[in-house]
């Protein structure tokens, strides 16, 4: 994406003692102060990508160390890691089209957001000798709609396109898919910025998966009748069976994640624009089925938005309140419950929370990757900063790169992938 980009547009001493986020902002945690609506907010306050100088990289606690476990990709945005250590990475992004071009569209493409070309691929990486960065790079898959979600279950391949979820035979090992694959499940399609993404994760039986959807338009201006089956998470079975809506309301949901000790999903949360610099708050929440979390009627549960007032009444009435708040404007769109062994114990069970950063906001919010420590399935302390640098200069609006999901490798390590630095960041322990 920085090449494109460019072309077009000439915690922490130890563990204990983890900070809180450095953004004064009021907007995290279980219980966030919500200021006053300000419905004559149109900040547009997009960053500059940069670029990674070689040596540099984001910044993690001590006794971590990170790693490009790949870099010169093209818009890495989503990894499904294989029983045999092959990691899969969907590259994609927002395309610009003409009927599409409005005053965001150049300070989309400055801050890594859109391009003319999306590479609409999956690429296969692995890392043969161990040493933690992929020295065989593969395309497995071409010629996709803007794949993102990505799962694999007893020889097959599920690759959820922004307009349908796609299923391929494939045999571990594999390099290339020959397979033309069939359509097991139609999408809805197009979108407001960055709601081309359509996620994938498996049930904790591994019998259905759940697919994400986010809105059409930012609060439904666009009329509700192109919102059918969106801002909502699907559920359908492996064979194509038994689709229907498990969650609704939730206007783009991005990361999921299931916590371990109850198996409960959670997702992360995109919210609205245009409210204010602090509302309404980006959210990680456990999901309900058939719950109903506020969109485009409420945010934060019942708080009404007065660009809609009155409307959805009966809705609003319903609306769930969140779990737990990540900030205005934070962009957060990755989440990874941790289970794994490489990082410390603390880690264990806790939520990683990618932050791909703000445009709708003065000063920038998010561009990093947040912990968020859980206990007994709920979140049990201050949201930490865990991985962060990707701002370059906050005064100048520059960044080196933008956070955009956070994976698990097959050892317990850290994948974070950058899409707008086209790199895949690995974290593990330094010893």
């Amino acid at each position: 994406m920085i090449r494109t980009a460019t072309a077009l547009a000439a915690l922490l001493v130890s563990l204990p003692a983890l900070a809180q986020p450095t953004s004064a902002t009021p907007g995290y945690g279980a219980n966030p102060v919500l200021p006053k609506p300000d419905t004559d907010h149109r900040v547009q306050n997009f960053s500059k990508v940069i670029g990674w100088p070689k040596d540099a990289s984001p910044r993690a606690p001590d006794g971590l160390k990170v790693q490009r476990f790949a870099d010169g990709l093209d818009s890495p945005r989503s990894i499904h890691v294989l029983p045999n250590g092959d990691v899969l990475v969907a590259e994609a992004t927002t395309t610009v089209r003409p009927k599409g071009i409005n005053t965001k569209t150049p300070g989309q493409m400055r801050s890594g957001s859109a391009a003319v070309f999306s590479p609409d691929r999956v690429t296969l990486l692995r890392d043969t000798n161990g040493d933690g960065v992929a020295d065989e790079r593969h395309v497995l898959l071409d010629d996709l709609s803007q794949p993102f979600g990505l799962a694999f279950v007893d020889g097959t391949l599920f690759v959820a396109n922004t307009d349908g979820l796609l299923t391929y035979s494939y045999k571990l090992g594999q390099t290339k898919i020959e397979d033309k694959g069939r359509r097991l499940l139609e999408l809805p399609a197009g979108g407001y910025n960055n709601h081309w993404t359509r996620n994938l994760l498996l049930s904790r039986d591994r019998t259905k998966l759940y697919v994400s959807v986010g809105s059409a338009s930012n609060v439904g201006e666009h009329g509700l009748d192109l919102e059918k089956g969106r801002a909502a998470i699907h559920e359908i079975g492996l064979d194509g069976s038994n689709h229907r809506i498990f969650a609704s309301g939730l206007r783009n949901p991005v990361g999921m994640s299931l916590e371990p000790t109850t198996g409960t999903l959670w997702t992360a949360v995109n919210e609205r624009d245009n409210i204010g610099d602090d509302l309404a708050p980006d959210y990680i929440t456990s999901v309900k089925e058939g719950g109903f979390y506020g969109w485009p009627f409420s945010y934060w549960g019942k708080n009404e938005d007065p660009r809609l007032k009155g409307q959805g009444k009966t809705l609003v009435e319903t609306a769930i309140q969140p779990d737990y708040a990540v900030g205005p404007h934070t962009a957060s769109l990755g989440l990874l419950f941790y289970t794994g062994d490489a990082l410390p114990a603390a880690y264990r069970g806790g939520a990683f929370v990618a932050q791909r950063g703000s445009w709708n906001r003065q000063p920038f919010s998010g561009y990093k990757v947040l912990f968020i420590p859980f206990k007994d399935g709920k979140p049990s302390g201050d949201p930490q900063d865990f991985l962060t640098g990707f701002m370059a200069d906050l005064q100048k609006g520059t960044a080196f790169g933008r956070p955009v999901g956070v994976f698990q490798d097959g050892g317990g390590a850290l994948l974070v992938t950058d899409d707008a630095g086209d790199t895949i960041w690995r974290v593990s322990a330094s010893n």
